[in-house]
């Protein structure tokens, strides 16, 4: 179950295609959610993922699988840095822009906009909802796009039929390891 639950929400970055993806999960035991993370790293980590809680409410918890070497290069951008410096983060570190973005989760119902630098999201877009909220984009898929249509179509194409794909394998009992790819 987990696994299926991993594969329809995180395909694209288990394929490799995308830095990162969210999901929420049942969370009835902290101590069996950080068992089950810690399972999960342990058997991905070789293929490049991570996985860890964002944020816990309740009986819910969200959350990220990224790739740490995406996001890395990712958030050096300088559209990135220039989006995380004007909202408070203040360092290119990967772990500690990691951290500042929990800590503005909490006590939130929303996703601070800038969480899209995170998932892979061109900076361009993700300035443009920051500045815009959800209005003004010119395209609406896996995320609202306001620069370049074009690529963000052939984007959420790819998507779609990665996850469709690794779906159909897991219902062949393909493993995550298996579906995972390494880098």
């Amino acid at each position: 179950m987990l696994e299926e639950l991993i594969i329809s929400q995180c395909a694209p970055t288990l394929a490799g295609l995308k830095t990162g993806n969210i999901f929420n999960c049942s969370c009835n035991r902290r101590k069996g959610l950080y068992e089950c993370i810690s399972q999960m790293n342990n058997r991905l980590s070789e293929k490049g993922l991570r996985f860890i809680p964002l944020k816990i409410y309740g009986s819910r918890a969200m959350i990220y699988v990224y790739r740490p070497d995406r996001l890395k290069k990712d958030l050096e951008d300088e559209d990135a840095a220039a989006i995380l410096k004007s909202l408070g983060y203040t360092c290119r570190d990967m772990h500690k822009c990691i951290n500042r973005l929990r800590e503005r989760l909490k006590g939130r119902k929303d996703f601070p906009h800038e969480i899209g630098l995170f998932l892979g999201y061109p900076p361009e877009d993700v300035k443009g909802f920051i500045e815009n909220g959800a209005t003004g984009h010119k395209l609406s898929g896996y995320w609202k796009v306001y620069g370049d249509v074009k690529k963000a179509l052939k984007t959420f194409a790819l998507y779609k039929k990665c996850t469709r794909v690794y779906l159909n394998r897991c219902a062949c009992g393909v493993s995550v390891e298996r579906l995972a790819v390494a880098g």
